[in-house]
Formats: structure tokens, sequence, C-alpha cells
């Protein structure tokens, strides 16, 4: 069973909460939380402003179109991306921005694509500050999360505070348009997969289609209701702590509705060392991530 948990309780590190959270990660590797403090209205002005952008014509999302870049900031296509190399490129559409660099950031000089500029596009009005306010503000709803898995896991509450001062957090708009006709057994909104960072908030429209795969080996659909956010782990964080989170498969084969999800892929600082910890290796954050991208998104495949 998935555990819907009171962030306000694990802010005040309640006992009971915090307990339920250590089962949570180590056993299953999704959850989902509640009372985060983000409120009704904006969530659909973000909601609205995704489906406002997908509905455009294909032109006009071509301006934004991220397969003309070396990196994944815009738009992504149908079949732009490949999640699990033994089925079909996925046939979702997705929107994706980043963290920003501030001027003179030291990262700034390395050309890295984790930190490309960010790609908007002109319609539909208001849609730059409506995503980046959210962008903001799910940020700090994750690194609350995070602290909370620190201490649930028995680490000092800021244990990973340094890592985030520059995130590798990408916000992404998922487009799953109704299951095509012509969809056939590797053909997927998402494949089977398990995310590549370190923690994934998931707001979603309430539209099913989330399966997670259960350690029986079934699928469980997974929903949120109104005001909940699902969280699941990626490999980075089950590295980084030993395997003591989990990072569970997961997929979307799609339906008869279409559906929007809004994940934010909540990632440390480019060089913060993810190792085991006392294993004496040295594995970056940022190289981790980049030979992932470069292996899913289709456009950074012929690249490399």
């Amino acid at each position: 069973m998935i555990d819907n948990l009171n962030l306000e309780k694990l802010d005040q590190r309640d006992p009971a909460e915090l307990a339920r959270l250590a089962r949570g990660v180590r056993e299953l590797g999704f959850l989902t939380v509640s009372e985060t403090g983000l409120n009704e209205q904006q969530l659909k002005d973000v909601f609205d402003a995704y489906r406002n952008f997908f509905h455009l014509p294909e032109s006009e999302k071509q301006t934004v179109n991220m397969a003309a870049t070396g990196s994944n900031r815009g738009w992504g296509a149908p079949k732009s991306e490949q999640s699990n190399p033994d089925a079909n490129p996925d046939f979702k559409e997705v929107f994706d921005c980043g963290y920003e660099l501030p001027p003179g950031d030291p990262y700034s000089i390395r050309n890295l694509s984790v930190y490309a500029p960010n790609l908007w596009p002109e319609n539909p009005p208001g849609f730059r500050p409506t995503i980046e306010s959210y962008y903001s503000t799910a940020c700090n709803v994750a690194m609350r999360v995070l602290r909370a898995i620190a201490v649930a896991v028995g680490r000092d509450e800021a244990s990973f505070d340094n890592a985030f001062d520059t995130p590798m957090a990408l916000l992404r708009g998922n487009y799953y348009p109704q299951r095509p006709r012509w969809a056939g057994e590797k053909d997927f909104g998402i494949a089977e997969h398990t995310d590549y960072g370190c923690l994934t908030l998931l707001a979603t429209d309430g539209t099913p289609g989330l399966e997670v795969k259960l350690p029986d080996g079934s699928w469980q659909l997974v929903q949120a209701g109104p005001g909940q956010f699902i969280i699941n782990f990626g490999e980075m964080l089950e590295l980084w702590t030993s395997g003591e989170v989990k990072a569970t498969l997961h997929r979307v084969k799609g339906g008869g509705q279409e559906r929007i999800s809004i994940p934010l892929f909540f990632n440390p600082s480019f060089d913060t060392n993810v190792a085991p910890p006392r294993s004496g290796e040295t594995i970056t954050a940022g190289e981790h991530l980049t030979r992932r991208f470069n292996e899913t998104y289709v456009h950074l495949q012929k690249a490399s």
C-alpha cells in the first residue's frame, strides 16, 4: 500500500509520520504527500498553462523544439524520448525548463547542457511567469521532503542542503494524448523505467495512468487526490544513500482520456559526489544525469 503523508507533520518531525516515511522510502519507493501549502488555484493555473500550450498548433510548438538544441529545454515532440530501449519511443509530448544560472556563476562558463538556457514560447499568454512561479514553489516543497527523508534514514536534517545550492532541478509538463489506435505492446506514454535523479515531486490532473511495479511483480495504479502529490525516488538517491532509498520501476500505458502530469525532478548541483558514503568513489551528479539524458532523448542519442 502507498502511504499518504502529511508534510506539515513531517516538517514538525512527528515520530509516527517519520516512521511511515522511512517505510515508504525503503520498501516501495513511492508515496503521496499532502498539506504542502500549495493552493488549489495555483495548481489549476499551472495545469491550464500546460494544457493551453500543448493544444497549440504544432507550428507554434516547433519554435521552441528542443530537438534543435543540444539540451533538454523546451518542447519535446511525440517520440522524442525513449525511456526504455526495449520499447518504442514514448508517444507523449513534454515541455522542459530548468534552473537559470545567475550571472557570474562558476558553472556558466562550463557550457553544461543540464544548465542550458530555457526556451519560452510566445503563447499562451502568461505561460512563462506561471511556470516559473510554480517551479520555485515546487523546489521548496521538494527540499522540505528531502530534509524529512534525511531524518527518516538517520542523517542530519541539513545533510543534503549544501548539495542543492545550484540544483539541476528540471520541471516538466507531460502531455499524454488518448492511447493511439496504432499502439502495440511496445508503445507507451512512457515505458517502464526508474527515474534517473534524486527526488521526483509529481502533480497530476486526476486522470489515472501512472502504474508502479510492486515487489511481487504486479503493477499498481497510483493516483493523488486534490492537493496531493506523488513522490518517488531516482537511481541517484538510491546510490547516494547506499540503497536505503529505493528507486522503483513505473510506467504510463495511456488510456481513453488525455492526461497531463507535472513532475519536478529535483537533483543536486553538477559537481556533487553522489557515490555511496565511505565508498571512496567519486560519481558526480552531473555526469550521471548527462549520461542518462543522452541515452533517453532521441536528439541527444544522435549527437552522443
